[in-house]
Protein backbone atom coordinates (compact mmCIF):
# COMPACT_ATOMS: atom_id res chain seq x y z
CA UNK A 1 0.00 0.00 0.00
CA UNK A 2 1.55 3.35 -0.83
CA UNK A 3 1.65 5.96 1.70
CA UNK A 4 0.55 9.61 0.64
CA UNK A 5 3.87 10.95 1.08
CA UNK A 6 5.41 8.48 -1.23
CA UNK A 7 6.64 10.56 -4.68
CA UNK A 8 6.68 8.61 -7.83
CA UNK A 9 9.24 10.64 -8.86
CA UNK A 10 12.02 10.03 -6.56
CA UNK A 11 15.66 10.75 -7.62
CA UNK A 12 18.40 8.54 -6.57
CA UNK A 13 21.30 10.31 -4.37
CA UNK A 14 23.70 10.31 -8.08
CA UNK A 15 21.12 12.03 -10.31
CA UNK A 16 20.45 14.69 -7.29
CA UNK A 17 24.44 15.64 -7.61
CA UNK A 18 24.22 15.71 -11.26
CA UNK A 19 21.28 18.00 -11.34
CA UNK A 20 23.23 20.07 -8.68
CA UNK A 21 26.51 20.18 -10.94
CA UNK A 22 24.61 20.90 -14.25
CA UNK A 23 23.02 23.82 -12.16
CA UNK A 24 25.93 25.44 -10.48
CA UNK A 25 27.72 25.72 -13.63
CA UNK A 26 24.88 27.40 -15.09
CA UNK A 27 25.13 29.49 -12.04
CA UNK A 28 28.91 30.25 -12.25
CA UNK A 29 28.59 31.22 -16.30
CA UNK A 30 26.00 34.10 -15.44
CA UNK A 31 27.87 35.10 -12.48
CA UNK A 32 31.15 35.38 -14.77
CA UNK A 33 28.86 36.94 -17.52
CA UNK A 34 27.42 39.40 -15.04
CA UNK A 35 30.89 40.62 -12.79
CA UNK A 36 32.16 41.52 -16.43
CA UNK A 37 29.03 43.65 -17.00
CA UNK A 38 29.09 45.53 -13.91
CA UNK A 39 32.98 45.45 -14.04
CA UNK A 40 32.46 47.71 -17.15
CA UNK A 41 29.60 49.59 -15.25
CA UNK A 42 31.83 50.11 -12.23
CA UNK A 43 32.70 54.13 -13.10
CA UNK A 44 29.20 55.15 -13.70
CA UNK A 45 28.85 53.15 -9.65
CA UNK A 46 31.78 55.56 -8.62
CA UNK A 47 30.43 58.53 -10.14
CA UNK A 48 26.80 57.84 -8.30
CA UNK A 49 29.15 57.17 -4.97
CA UNK A 50 31.34 60.10 -6.09
CA UNK A 51 28.67 62.66 -6.08
CA UNK A 52 27.88 63.75 -2.07
CA UNK A 53 32.02 63.41 -2.00
CA UNK A 54 31.88 66.53 -4.95
CA UNK A 55 28.86 68.34 -3.36
CA UNK A 56 30.98 68.41 0.11
CA UNK A 57 34.29 69.08 -1.91
CA UNK A 58 32.45 72.94 -3.23
CA UNK A 59 32.86 73.84 0.43
CA UNK A 60 36.38 72.18 1.68
CA UNK A 61 38.44 69.85 0.61
CA UNK A 62 37.33 66.63 0.19
CA UNK A 63 38.38 63.32 -1.94
CA UNK A 64 38.02 59.87 -2.09
CA UNK A 65 41.30 58.38 -1.55
CA UNK A 66 42.84 55.03 -2.05
CA UNK A 67 45.06 53.09 0.62
CA UNK A 68 47.43 50.95 -1.54
CA UNK A 69 48.30 51.15 -5.28
CA UNK A 70 46.00 48.57 -6.26
CA UNK A 71 43.16 49.90 -4.64
CA UNK A 72 41.74 51.26 -7.04
CA UNK A 73 41.50 47.88 -9.02
CA UNK A 74 40.58 46.42 -5.87
CA UNK A 75 37.06 48.52 -5.60
CA UNK A 76 36.65 47.73 -9.30
CA UNK A 77 36.58 43.92 -8.54
CA UNK A 78 34.53 44.64 -5.39
CA UNK A 79 31.73 46.46 -7.56
CA UNK A 80 32.08 43.63 -10.31
CA UNK A 81 31.16 40.99 -7.90
CA UNK A 82 28.44 42.22 -5.44
CA UNK A 83 26.90 43.98 -9.02
CA UNK A 84 27.52 40.39 -10.71
CA UNK A 85 25.02 38.84 -8.11
CA UNK A 86 22.54 41.26 -7.80
CA UNK A 87 22.68 41.44 -12.25
CA UNK A 88 22.51 37.30 -12.14
CA UNK A 89 20.25 36.95 -9.32
CA UNK A 90 17.26 35.98 -11.98
CA UNK A 91 18.95 32.45 -13.08
CA UNK A 92 21.05 31.60 -9.82
CA UNK A 93 16.99 32.34 -8.01
CA UNK A 94 15.58 30.31 -10.77
CA UNK A 95 18.36 27.21 -10.41
CA UNK A 96 18.08 26.92 -6.64
CA UNK A 97 13.93 26.96 -6.99
CA UNK A 98 14.06 24.73 -9.79
CA UNK A 99 16.33 22.28 -7.82
CA UNK A 100 14.32 22.36 -4.55
CA UNK A 101 10.84 22.61 -6.42
CA UNK A 102 10.48 18.75 -7.00
CA UNK A 103 10.73 18.31 -3.10
CA UNK A 104 8.27 20.69 -2.44
CA UNK A 105 4.32 19.98 -1.65
CA UNK A 106 1.91 21.72 -3.39
CA UNK A 107 1.08 23.83 -0.51
CA UNK A 108 5.53 24.33 0.42
CA UNK A 109 5.33 25.35 -3.32
CA UNK A 110 2.64 27.93 -3.03
CA UNK A 111 4.35 29.46 0.50
CA UNK A 112 7.53 29.68 -0.96
CA UNK A 113 7.17 31.19 -4.51
CA UNK A 114 4.44 33.50 -2.77
CA UNK A 115 7.44 34.53 -0.27
CA UNK A 116 9.98 35.06 -2.78
CA UNK A 117 7.30 37.23 -5.60
CA UNK A 118 6.70 39.47 -2.80
CA UNK A 119 9.63 40.00 -1.26
CA UNK A 120 12.02 40.54 -4.53
CA UNK A 121 10.10 43.65 -5.76
CA UNK A 122 10.09 44.61 -1.70
CA UNK A 123 13.69 43.97 -1.50
CA UNK A 124 14.69 46.11 -4.98
CA UNK A 125 11.99 48.99 -3.70
CA UNK A 126 14.61 49.12 -0.30
CA UNK A 127 17.23 49.24 -1.94
CA UNK A 128 15.79 51.87 -4.47
CA UNK A 129 15.29 53.65 -1.02
CA UNK A 130 18.75 53.30 0.32
CA UNK A 131 20.44 54.71 -2.77
CA UNK A 132 17.72 57.39 -2.70
CA UNK A 133 18.69 58.72 0.37
CA UNK A 134 22.65 57.85 1.21
CA UNK A 135 23.86 61.46 -0.48
CA UNK A 136 21.85 63.08 1.88
CA UNK A 137 23.39 61.01 5.08
CA UNK A 138 26.97 61.72 3.40
CA UNK A 139 26.93 65.28 3.40
CA UNK A 140 24.93 65.63 6.75
CA UNK A 141 27.42 62.72 8.50
CA UNK A 142 30.54 65.05 6.70
CA UNK A 143 29.27 68.16 7.75
CA UNK A 144 29.86 68.13 11.34
CA UNK A 145 33.20 68.70 10.42
CA UNK A 146 34.66 72.34 10.28
CA UNK A 147 35.25 73.55 6.93
CA UNK A 148 38.47 73.86 7.98
CA UNK A 149 39.01 70.56 7.87
CA UNK A 150 39.56 67.83 5.11
CA UNK A 151 36.94 65.00 4.97
CA UNK A 152 39.11 62.51 3.39
CA UNK A 153 37.22 59.18 2.87
CA UNK A 154 39.22 56.24 2.18
CA UNK A 155 37.25 54.03 -0.69
CA UNK A 156 36.77 50.95 0.87
CA UNK A 157 35.51 51.93 3.88
CA UNK A 158 32.88 54.73 1.91
CA UNK A 159 31.67 51.72 -0.63
CA UNK A 160 31.04 49.55 2.34
CA UNK A 161 29.01 52.00 4.50
CA UNK A 162 26.87 52.91 1.14
CA UNK A 163 26.10 48.95 1.12
CA UNK A 164 25.70 48.28 4.24
CA UNK A 165 22.81 51.37 4.29
CA UNK A 166 21.34 49.94 0.74
CA UNK A 167 21.32 46.13 2.08
CA UNK A 168 19.86 47.57 5.41
CA UNK A 169 16.90 48.94 3.60
CA UNK A 170 16.36 46.54 1.48
CA UNK A 171 15.94 43.91 4.15
CA UNK A 172 13.80 45.80 6.03
CA UNK A 173 11.64 46.66 3.20
CA UNK A 174 10.71 42.61 3.13
CA UNK A 175 9.50 42.27 6.91
CA UNK A 176 6.78 42.17 6.18
CA UNK A 177 6.35 39.38 3.81
CA UNK A 178 7.42 37.26 6.86
CA UNK A 179 4.49 38.86 8.70
CA UNK A 180 2.36 37.59 6.04
CA UNK A 181 3.84 34.13 5.33
CA UNK A 182 4.08 33.33 9.28
CA UNK A 183 0.26 34.13 8.92
CA UNK A 184 -0.51 31.77 5.69
CA UNK A 185 0.95 28.86 8.15
CA UNK A 186 -0.89 29.77 11.44
CA UNK A 187 2.10 31.13 13.20
CA UNK A 188 0.89 34.45 13.65
CA UNK A 189 -2.76 36.05 13.72
CA UNK A 190 -3.49 39.09 12.63
CA UNK A 191 -4.94 39.90 16.01
CA UNK A 192 -1.15 39.52 17.79
CA UNK A 193 0.31 41.73 15.38
CA UNK A 194 -2.81 44.33 15.32
CA UNK A 195 -2.08 44.33 19.59
CA UNK A 196 1.94 44.83 18.86
CA UNK A 197 1.24 47.72 16.11
CA UNK A 198 2.85 50.34 18.94
CA UNK A 199 5.93 48.74 19.34
CA UNK A 200 6.29 48.03 15.78
CA UNK A 201 5.93 51.14 14.36
CA UNK A 202 8.28 52.56 17.24
CA UNK A 203 11.00 50.17 16.07
CA UNK A 204 9.99 51.39 12.37
CA UNK A 205 10.69 54.76 13.65
CA UNK A 206 14.20 53.68 15.79
CA UNK A 207 15.68 51.63 12.34
CA UNK A 208 14.72 54.31 10.52
CA UNK A 209 16.98 57.30 12.57
CA UNK A 210 19.73 54.44 13.23
CA UNK A 211 20.14 53.81 9.17
CA UNK A 212 19.90 57.77 9.11
CA UNK A 213 20.66 60.77 10.90
CA UNK A 214 18.67 61.86 13.80
CA UNK A 215 19.05 65.06 12.42
CA UNK A 216 17.91 64.40 8.85
CA UNK A 217 14.14 64.12 9.00
CA UNK A 218 13.51 63.75 5.34
CA UNK A 219 15.75 60.98 4.66
CA UNK A 220 14.11 59.01 7.85
CA UNK A 221 11.08 59.40 6.48
CA UNK A 222 11.97 58.22 2.88
CA UNK A 223 12.58 55.43 4.70
CA UNK A 224 9.98 55.23 8.26
CA UNK A 225 7.13 55.94 5.77
CA UNK A 226 7.10 53.40 3.52
CA UNK A 227 7.98 50.54 5.82
CA UNK A 228 4.73 51.59 8.00
CA UNK A 229 2.25 51.22 4.98
CA UNK A 230 4.00 48.11 4.18
CA UNK A 231 3.44 46.77 7.69
CA UNK A 232 -0.33 48.31 7.30
CA UNK A 233 -0.85 46.44 4.11
CA UNK A 234 0.80 43.36 5.48
CA UNK A 235 -1.56 43.72 8.54
CA UNK A 236 -4.74 43.93 6.25
CA UNK A 237 -4.04 40.98 4.32
CA UNK A 238 -3.33 38.60 7.97
CA UNK A 239 -6.82 40.25 8.71
CA UNK A 240 -8.51 39.12 5.71
CA UNK A 241 -6.72 35.62 5.80
CA UNK A 242 -7.87 34.80 9.17
CA UNK A 243 -11.34 36.39 8.58
CA UNK A 244 -11.81 33.78 5.71
CA UNK A 245 -10.74 30.89 7.98
CA UNK A 246 -13.58 28.65 9.27
CA UNK A 247 -15.24 29.74 13.13
CA UNK A 248 -14.73 25.94 14.30
CA UNK A 249 -11.36 25.67 13.59
CA UNK A 250 -10.88 24.65 17.59
CA UNK A 251 -8.42 26.98 18.45
CA UNK A 252 -10.50 27.89 21.65
CA UNK A 253 -10.60 23.87 22.87
CA UNK A 254 -9.09 24.63 26.33
CA UNK A 255 -5.50 21.94 27.14
CA UNK A 256 -6.71 18.61 27.46
CA UNK A 257 -10.36 18.53 25.49
CA UNK A 258 -10.98 16.12 23.12
CA UNK A 259 -13.23 16.43 19.81
CA UNK A 260 -15.35 13.40 18.73
CA UNK A 261 -15.86 12.89 15.46
CA UNK A 262 -19.48 12.40 13.84
CA UNK A 263 -20.58 9.00 11.91
CA UNK A 264 -20.15 11.56 9.30
CA UNK A 265 -16.85 12.48 9.44
CA UNK A 266 -15.53 8.83 10.40
CA UNK A 267 -17.20 7.83 7.14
Amino acid sequence: MTTASARPDTMPVAGHLREGRRRIIRVAAALAVAMVIAYLLSDQVLEVLRAPVVEIAQTRAASINYDSITGAFDLKLRIALFGGIALSSPVWLYQLLAYIAPALTTREKRYTFGFIAAVIPLFAAGCAAGVAVFPRIVELLAGFASSEDSTLLQASYYVDFVMKLVLAAGVAFTLPAFIVVLNMMGLLSAATVARSWRGITISIVVFSALVTPAADLLSMFLIAVPMVVLFGISLSIAWIHDRRLPKNTGTDLTAGDTVTPTLEEVS
